[in-house]
């Protein structure tokens, strides 16, 4: 039955927002959230374990940074051997622009996409998998969409801070562009890439460089500045990022080395996204990022773009990256695969 005017809660709710005293913030209690059992069990795997990070703040040395820096980049590129023998795909490392990239084949190329190329930034916060790692997430894309991929191992702080990764994106874009008409180029990153891929093609609009023919921003770090719901509503339920208290809000400001956070160029939802070639987001769930992306969504629509977003069950951050042998991962990649068929030239 839907409440009435005289319902004892609605008569109180509606009283105080009448007395133009609007609640800022809500308590709720403690609470046990169970692992979904709508998605695969390879998904559940990743989803079960908590957070294991801290809220507490940051002050790293630059050679501490540095240390932190290559035992990840060692950890994620030993993690990523099985994948590129599982999916057979080739990493070979290049310079392009005197930038370092890793070009990244399937075993065979789509007929369609013969003539396409996409190129890739990628995720870590703006500090961390650089080295072969870089080409992760290009795997699971050249594997999936049967493409080749040209990731940017772009420099990152504490020694080169903003804008030196955007500089090395569009370095290399530019020259692969030199040879191939833009329609015909992809370009895509995930977290800190999807930030990365919004603002570069601001960058490009800026510059009056032809853009490509479609992109894509996987849950984009498209706001450092801890704005949006799922900041806080997401907190500890997103077992990868887990808070923008700690060490992600140190690795943002790192990279910024003291300019405005609100800097399009760094958070790319405050810049103006009309002209944007058609977009494909993704999200979770549980994604504490959930609300950069659905906002970059809507300002894409509001801007009269074309825009695709996904939002998967019971994910946190990039989740749809981490497990090979998910469907849910397929689902992913085959989606987006069909989004750049569908939208790049031939």
């Amino acid at each position: 039955m839907k409440p009435s005017m005289r319902t004892p809660v609605f008569v109180a709710v509606y009283a105080v927002l009448c007395a133009g005293q609007q609640p800022t913030e809500r308590a709720i209690p403690a609470r046990t959230i169970p692992v979904p059992t709508t998605v695969s069990p390879e998904m559940q795997q990743l989803i079960a374990p908590a957070w294991s990070g801290s809220k507490s703040p940051v002050t790293l040395t630059s050679d501490q940074w540095k240390a932190l820096q290559e035992q990840r980049d060692s950890d994620a590129a030993k993690a990523l051997q099985p994948v590129k023998q599982k999916f057979h795909v080739s990493v070979q490392e290049e310079r392009i622009a005197g930038v370092r990239v890793y070009r990244v084949k399937p075993q065979a190329i789509a007929p369609e996409n013969r003539n396409r190329i996409l190129v890739h930034v990628h995720g870590g916060a703006y500090v961390f998998f650089g080295g072969e790692a870089a080409a992760a997430e290009a795997v699971y894309m050249a594997n999936f969409g049967k493409i080749e991929v040209v990731s940017v191992d772009y420099r990152m702080p504490p020694d080169f801070p903003f804008p030196a990764a955007l500089d090395d994106g569009l370095a290399v874009w530019k020259e692969v562009a030199k040879s191939r008409d833009t329609k015909r180029m992809g370009l895509f990153g995930t977290s800190t890439g999807g930030g990365m891929t919004l603002a570069m093609v601001l960058k490009m609009k800026e510059l009056k460089m032809p853009l490509p023919g479609a992109i894509m921003a996987g849950t984009p770090w498209s706001d450092m500045t801890k704005t949006g719901d799922t900041f806080y509503t997401n907190e500890f339920v997103d077992n990868i990022l887990g808070s923008n208290d700690g060490q992600l809000e140190a690795a943002a400001r790192l990279y910024a080395n003291g300019h405005d956070l609100k800097d399009p160029l760094l958070s790319p939802v405050y810049g103006n996204l009309s002209g944007f070639p058609p977009t494909i987001l993704l999200s979770g769930t549980r994604d504490l990022f959930l609300s950069n992306t659905v906002r970059v969504h809507q300002k894409l629509l509001k801007a009269g773009g074309v825009a695709d977003l996904l939002v998967f069950e019971g994910e946190s951050h990039a989740q749809y990256e981490f497990a090979p042998d998910a469907p849910e991962t397929a689902d992913a990649w085959t989606e987006v695969s069909q989004f750049f068929n569908r939208h790049l030239a031939k």
